[in-house]
């Protein structure tokens, strides 16, 4: 069966909150308080992992979620792919400490697969530009379709 699977790279500090979580959770539940089944669970929250798995004998994708290398998702037939795009933005998340909040912006390297003209799947996501170029050749390749570069301001297809 030729399929491709992606997993999105977890960030380090997403593992360092989750393994912090299942000490508090540890703590917690041998102190005797319930609350460590929350704790628990939040750590655990932290430990799953968002990707995509095509199977291309059969023209299906999914998208996935894993958890210690078990992988749920409901497989979907894969439309006609049109093309595959490369492109740069940010995101923006709201951290709250206490009482006090603040905006993180951070920038990331996404591939989509776009088909019906202006619908998208969302492949993978990174920091590292030459990583996703090099997921996009392979979806290319084994699809045999063209990336469009949006990295800068001026698309171009490679």
């Amino acid at each position: 069966m030729k399929t491709i699977s992606y997993n999105r790279p977890r960030p380090t500090l997403q593992l360092i909150y989750g393994v912090g979580l299942l000490v508090l959770s540890s703590f917690a539940l041998i102190s005797g308080h319930f609350l460590g089944i929350l704790f628990g669970v939040a750590g655990f929250y932290f430990f799953r992992n968002e990707g995509l798995e095509m199977n291309l004998e059969n023209s299906q994708y999914r998208t996935t979620t894993s958890l210690f290398n078990l992988t749920f998702g409901t497989w979907n037939p894969l439309p006609e792919i049109e093309y595959v795009s490369v492109f740069k933005t940010t995101q923006t998340s709201r951290v709250w400490v206490s009482t006090a909040s603040t905006q993180v912006t951070i920038s990331c390297v996404k591939v989509n697969l776009f088909y019906n003209t202006n619908r998208k799947i969302e492949a993978y996501e990174t920091d590292n530009t030459d990583q996703a170029f090099a997921i996009a050749t392979q979806i290319a390749s084994a699809l045999h379709l063209k990336i469009l570069d949006a990295t800068s301001k001026d698309p171009n297809w490679l």
